[in-house]
């Protein structure tokens, strides 16, 4: 029996083959079913589209905040040394001033360490030390000395001292652990050294001994606190970041509060409604409200990008302090800026190559 010719769908003949030919309802059903994968895949595609676009602008959003949120930790802390300055023209003097930051800093940092404590186990013996010991060098130390040395030098000199922070901590790395020190870190160690100098040069001919006695004072605020990044490293990792850091101010504000009751009589806390109000502000705005925004940038664009942010510090403070307290800015004080700045940005660059 002869097989029947192969039919095309249009009927053309399409010669002998071995298979019955595909009816030609099979055919329109594989073209219909053809045609809905088409669709699906591009209905696919399109949601495939859509949502790498929609990370991306979560993305992009997310390094916009985070950005913004540097800028305005970094400037909020650069205020702290504008609102002490302030305050010391109502006649407080610095064992009161941080007295009144502490006290109304502490209910705040208190509820940071109990809400990061949440959940997580008790602290050991060994922990408590450490918290102990970075609360005093980190926080009350480096507070108290940077109050005291702002009765004597500006905020802009200041300022200017503290950011040389991060070279301290390398320098302290090389002492303690003998870490090496990079020709780029170095260089950028030179530069902005160089510009403290400068600063401190024209200022000491304006204010003689003062300005040296309290360039020494904030020097030593920042060496404190260089000796805190270094030996938190390890309770960081064990503690986390948040329950450290509120843990250890809730320490440094019973320690300034201690350090009032011990050195000062009570009389001594009636100061100018002045320094209330703006040890509110300072407590607020310039010590929890930068930390916790601080936090939440880093876990947006990461440390180092908020850290290259932080360059807007120094700024801040000379703009501040020229515009609110109307200290003088000269080209001394101009040229030395950009000396720190550019050398705190090539000690960081360089220090990764």
């Amino acid at each position: 029996m002869a097989v029947p010719p192969a039919r095309s769908v249009d009927g053309a003949g399409l010669g002998p083959v071995r298979h019955w030919a595909m009816p030609a309802t099979w055919a329109i059903a594989a073209a219909a079913g053809y045609g809905r994968a088409v669709i699906l895949l591009r209905k696919f595609s399109s949601k495939l589209v859509q949502t790498q676009s929609g990370k991306a602008q979560v993305a992009t959003k997310n390094v916009a905040t985070g950005i913004t949120l540097a800028l305005l930790g970094s400037i909020a802390f650069s205020g702290k040394a504008i609102i002490v300055k302030l305050a010391y023209r109502h006649g407080v003097d610095a064992v009161t001033l941080i007295m009144y930051r502490m006290l109304f800093a502490l209910p705040i940092f208190a509820v940071m360490a109990w809400w990061a404590s949440r959940g997580k186990p008790p602290l050991t013996r060994k922990d408590w030390l450490g918290v102990l010991g970075l609360g005093l060098t980190g926080y009350y130390l480096a507070s108290f000395l940077d109050f005291a040395g702002l009765a004597y030098i500006s905020a802009s000199l200041e300022r200017l001292i503290l950011y040389l922070n991060p070279t301290l901590v390398v320098m302290l790395g090389w002492v303690l652990y003998r870490r090496g020190i990079r020709w780029g870190q170095a260089l950028g160690m030179l530069i902005s050294y160089a510009g403290v100098v400068l600063v401190f040069g024209h200022e000491a001919n304006l204010q003689g001994a003062d300005a040296a006695w309290g360039a020494l004072l904030v020097f030593m605020s920042a060496v404190s606190y260089a000796i805190y990044l270094v030996y938190s490293g390890e309770l960081v990792q064990r503690l986390g970041a948040l329950r450290l850091v509120g843990l250890a101010t809730t320490v440094a504000c019973l320690l300034c509060l201690l350090q009032f009751v011990l050195l000062r009589p009570l009389s001594a806390a009636v100061v100018a409604p002045e320094v209330i109000w703006l040890s509110v502000l300072n407590a607020t705005l310039c010590t929890a409200a930068p930390v916790l925004m601080v936090m939440m940038a880093i876990e947006r664009i990461g440390a180092g990008t908020t850290a290259q942010t932080g360059m807007v510090g120094p700024l801040s403070t000379i703009l501040m302090g020229v515009w609110i307290l109307g200290e003088p800015f000269t080209v001394w004080v101009a040229a030395g800026t950009a000396l720190v700045l550019v050398g705190i940005f090539v000690f960081t660059q360089l220090a990764r190559r």
